[in-house]
């Protein structure tokens, strides 16, 4: 299976995006893990990078904005054999979906979640977001970002992340070959993805980030202090890669009721929850 199998229609993004190569990235991890279309579920919520279900050839779902947990959450709980990526911004993930996301790493479902973090609001014309760096003069905080920026990988890795990693869109192949490990993860699966926006972020340009991207060695996937250490560079060295790999037994794997065939296919009739739906009438 080739990655323009999954390609879907022309993009509104922004010539030199970082969400391009991030799209064929996803769509190359997909083809090489020969994952049939109608068994792919990808989620997202509102942005620039939310707009990846638009543009990729498999099920697709748009939630609320910051609510792109929540839904993917519920088809996992549905049907455990669809393979579900959540693919949304920094914004939308970190700032309005920051509680989801703290939640749901600590159920930890198997669900892999894509972030593009090009650390600023691309879709409402370039607020600063919650990875925005301090000083950071944008059309709303005029004199400069005045917060320290949020470090998602080390919050993911304190709540109990079993898979976590960093990319960058600009190294597309390593971008791929860690979407494929995330996907194929038992359990709730972070891939901070720094990309470029050229519209909105003057400051973190391709530039800034080829210059100071590098990949560590990871002798112990498993070794938190490490991993942790890895998370909390950054400046004129930021590290890529899989900082940790430890999977625990996941959110569905901890309800019984979901053992057996999944739910979205067992019969179901509508007459035996009639009770129930009769106490609100």
């Amino acid at each position: 299976m080739k990655a323009d199998h999954f390609l879907l229609g022309e993009t509104a993004w922004c010539p030199g995006c970082g969400n391009f190569s991030i799209r064929n990235a996803l769509a190359g991890a997909l083809a090489e893990l020969n994952l049939p279309a109608e068994e792919v579920l990808i989620c997202s919520g509102i942005g620039q990078a939310a707009k990846m279900p638009h543009y990729i050839k498999a099920n697709g779902f748009n939630g609320l904005h910051g609510r792109a947990l929540p839904p993917a959450l519920g088809a996992r709980i549905a049907n455990k054999n669809l393979k579900v990526i959540i693919s949304s911004g920094d914004g939308d993930s970190y700032g309005e979906g920051g509680n989801h996301f703290i939640h749901n790493i600590r159920r930890n479902p198997n669900i892999a979640h894509f972030i593009h973090n090009n650390q600023v609001y691309g879709l409402t014309k370039g607020q600063a977001s919650p990875t925005s760096d301090p000083g950071m003069v944008t059309g709303v905080q005029v004199s400069g970002v005045i917060n320290p920026a949020l470090n998602p990988l080390a919050l993911a890795l304190v709540l109990g992340a079993g898979f976590v990693a960093r990319c960058f869109s600009g190294e597309k192949e390593h971008l791929k070959e860690t979407m494929k490990k995330a996907i194929n993860f038992e359990g709730y699966a972070l891939v901070d993805i720094l990309q470029p926006c050229v519209s909105f972020n003057k400051h973190n340009t391709h530039g800034w980030y080829k210059n100071r991207v590098y990949f560590p060695e990871v002798s112990d996937p498993a070794d938190w202090s490490a991993a942790m250490n890895l998370a909390r560079q950054w400046g004129d060295q930021i590290p890529l890669g899989v900082f940790y790999n430890v999977p625990r037994p996941t959110f569905e794997d901890s309800l019984e009721v979901l053992s057996g065939e999944p739910l979205a296919k067992r019969p179901f009739e509508p007459n035996d929850v009639a009770d129930v739906q009769n106490e609100f009438l």
